[in-house]
């Protein structure tokens, strides 16, 4: 099982990174300054480092190159403001392996994370089937039986979690925190908007409305 160091400092971040992760099945640990950082990094526990630039004490650039300077071959994904290029540069010529921008959708976040970590797991799934639905996860292609169905970005990351998790009831807020990212707001009813969409395309039945609670996906 591998686990991971979450440098962060904002505590609702944190805590978005930390549940998401650890109902995927990772173990975490979370620290919120530089300092801690580099000390757990270091000592050779994890299999991965997700690092917030902008940390007190010491920043996440300070801590990537001590690191690299002692050889530390842990993976390390940067997190770095949305137009931040300079950080962006910054941060991949000083040895991260990868960054993604706030705010961020936990499930571009996931993919990252997994696809940084494939040397040490089971090579990830590529398309994803439910019933005669497939998403092809590469391609970011969609058929339905024999049907190529075009997507938008937002609707092809909701039917991707979806696919994830069949015939399992996702909440409003599970939804919107897995497409929408950290910084949703929780009385919005854009989940719905978007499975309207969805349904439109994939077909109306495929998705079962759950009164109270949320939406399934029906194999």
């Amino acid at each position: 099982m591998n686990r991971i160091l979450i440098a962060e400092d904002e505590a609702r971040i944190a805590s978005f990174l930390e549940k998401g992760l650890r109902g995927n099945g990772f173990v975490t640990t979370v620290v919120a300054d530089g300092v801690e950082a580099y000390e757990h990094a270091a000592g050779g526990e994890y299999d991965l480092l997700i690092l917030d630039i902008g940390l007190p004490r010491r920043d996440g650039f300070a801590v990537l190159r001590r690191l690299r300077e002692e050889h530390a071959t842990i993976p390390v994904i940067i997190l770095t403001a949305r137009d931040s290029v300079a950080d962006t540069v910054a941060g991949l010529t000083g040895g991260a392996d990868d960054y993604i921008a706030k705010p961020f959708a936990f499930e571009e976040l996931l993919a990252r994370v997994r696809l940084r970590l494939r040397g040490d797991r089971v090579p990830e799934v590529t398309v994803l089937r439910v019933g005669d639905l497939a998403l092809d996860l590469r391609a970011r292609r969609v058929r339905v039986g024999q049907r190529v169905v075009d997507l938008s970005t937002r609707e092809f990351a909701l039917a991707e979690v979806f696919c994830r998790h069949p015939d399992q009831v996702l909440t409003r807020e599970q939804l919107l925190s897995h497409v929408w990212g950290f910084d949703f707001d929780p009385g919005s009813n854009v989940v719905d908007v978007y499975v309207r969409y969805l349904r439109r395309k994939i077909g109306h039945d495929r998705i079962q409305t759950v009164r109270g609670t949320g939406y399934r996906l029906c194999p």
